[in-house]
């Protein structure tokens, strides 16, 4: 949702050294709970691109709220300047991210 990952291969190398069965069976969780689909992707059709669902990004408002309970209580990689637009407008940032989802239907 905020880093704008969309491929298997993007979420597997995005430094949280997740085992790729772990992240096959995790995102299939997730789709069949409907907070994100899968389709083939469109510049190479062996692979598979996946989108948060409209039930996905009405997760928006938790997902802040554990970013910024994170750069309070632990040590993150959040941006500064995201965890403070968080912190400091966050309809404004939740409106910005349904308007990237909105864009990539």
């Amino acid at each position: 949702m905020f880093k704008g990952r969309n491929r298997f291969g993007e979420f597997a190398m995005a430094g949280e050294s997740i085992a790729s069965n772990v992240l096959a069976e995790r995102l299939e969780r997730l789709e069949c709970a409907g907070i994100l689909t899968r389709a083939p992707d469109p510049d190479d059709a062996r692979k598979v691109v996946y989108r948060l669902t409209r039930k996905g990004m009405d997760l928006a408002p938790v997902l802040i709220e554990m970013v910024l309970w994170a750069a309070r209580h632990e040590r993150t990689d959040a941006p500064t300047a995201e965890v403070r637009a968080m912190k400091t407008d966050r309809d404004a940032v939740i409106a910005d991210l349904w308007k990237v989802w909105e864009s990539t239907k």
